[in-house]
């Protein structure tokens, strides 16, 4: 497993080691320790979860408020995606500002988005299952979601008219977001 940092060095790619041959391939999609060490704390998953996409859904830009903030390890198992994570936390030297990458069952990359980010992502293909570890359970009452076209975020999402739910076309523009996050930094 090799671990990168971002632009924004708390999230996080994970490459993992792929043996393969004739039959197949194998490969270890998550270590606990190895995961800790390379963060550097000790961060516990309490629930797994997965969806299903058309090509062209954009689900996002969503986070839950502490203290029932999540931090997630994401990783497309069927399809492809543009991933998003949105930093949202109160004096981080990288607030408001985001990184992106593709998840993709062919790369098998995984990221992990901390607290204080909004999450979301834009499905390339038909049929993508994208999977994701949360750090903690899903409260619904706690949960947020910025604007995923607010154009003072700069996201190029690479989709033109995104199939949206009423949720995610009613985001906050980050201007108007008083965000209970704060930097560790």
């Amino acid at each position: 497993m090799n671990f990168e940092r971002t632009a924004i060095a708390d999230v996080i790619l994970i490459k993992p080691t792929l043996f393969g041959d004739d039959r197949g391939y194998f490969f270890e999609s998550f270590q606990q320790q190895k995961f800790n060490d390379f963060v550097g704390a000790d961060i516990r998953f309490v629930q797994d979860n997965e969806s299903k996409s058309a090509k062209g859904v954009l689900r996002g830009l969503h986070f839950q408020a502490p203290p029932h903030a999540q931090g997630k390890l994401v990783r497309v198992v069927k399809g492809s995606v543009l991933d998003v994570a949105l930093d949202i936390r109160k004096d981080s030297p990288t607030y408001g500002q985001h990184v992106s990458f593709i998840l993709s069952e062919e790369n098998k990359l995984q990221a992990y988005i901390p607290e204080g980010f909004a999450h979301g992502f834009a499905t390339l293909e038909d049929n993508t299952i994208f999977q994701y570890k949360c750090t903690n359970w899903y409260h619904p009452s706690s949960e947020g979601s910025i604007l995923w076209n607010d154009p003072a975020l700069g996201i190029q999402w690479g989709i033109e008219h995104p199939i949206l739910s009423a949720k995610d076309e009613a985001g906050q523009l980050l201007a108007d977001f008083n965000t209970p996050f704060v930097s560790l930094i």
